[in-house]
């Protein structure tokens, strides 16, 4: 038990020492990979925020009960609300789509005040799966690096291949595999290596 706590604190110290050292790193190399995101901080990202698959919209209209409701993000990227039929609102932000339902409800209503908010975002998440000691699916609301999410998962166990870590990545249709090396990344010799994440990513510690 001592030696496992021991490994976890000396990860931990590692993962947030590279991660220190490499900040400027990363962003070169987030800016490659997802040029709305990468140079972000975490305000613009908040607002800049697009809807996505899953995520649970509600949204209101002042004055009109009945215009009200509270939905998911159907995985063809779409909603149902009332009077106005489907929309699409995953890939927009909720400033757009909340003008959308806005106008169309000028037909029915004087002067709609329309309200849209995220009551879950369920869209952001990556997954750490392997020789780690917390595997699991995590929430990426604020852009988030290969690091940070092997922090959030734990440790490496001690049978993990740490030069052979994999990010398997869905894009364009297809899925990309990533080999990366944290040793190469938290000893310098290789930050790029520090991905920015995309949300969907896999990450797998043989």
């Amino acid at each position: 038990m001592t030696n496992n706590r021991l490994k976890s604190t000396a990860f931990a110290v590692t993962v947030l020492l590279g991660t220190l050292l490499l900040a400027g790193s990363v962003t070169v190399r987030a800016q490659d990979q997802d040029a709305d995101t990468s140079s972000v901080d975490d305000g613009v990202f908040a607002q800049d925020y697009r809807i996505g698959v899953s995520d649970v919209l509600s949204i209101s209209v002042w004055n009109q009960e009945a215009l009200s409701a509270t939905m998911p993000v159907r995985p063809d990227g779409r909603i149902a609300v009332p009077l106005l039929g489907e929309i699409e609102a995953a890939g927009r932000t909720p400033a757009e789509v909340q003008a959308e339902l806005a106008i169309g409800y000028e037909k029915y209503v004087t002067a709609p005040a329309v309200s849209l908010v995220i009551t879950e975002i369920n869209s952001r998440r990556v997954f750490v799966l392997g020789e780690v000691q917390e595997p699991g699916v995590f929430d990426i609301l604020t852009p988030t690096t290969l690091l940070q999410a092997l922090a959030m998962a734990g440790s490496f166990t001690e049978f993990a291949k740490k030069d052979e870590v994999v990010v398997v990545r869905h894009e364009g249709g297809t899925n990309q595999r990533l080999q990366v090396s944290v040793k190469a990344i938290t000893s310098g010799k290789n930050p790029a290596d520090n991905l920015l994440l995309l949300p969907g990513d896999t990450i797998y510690v043989p």
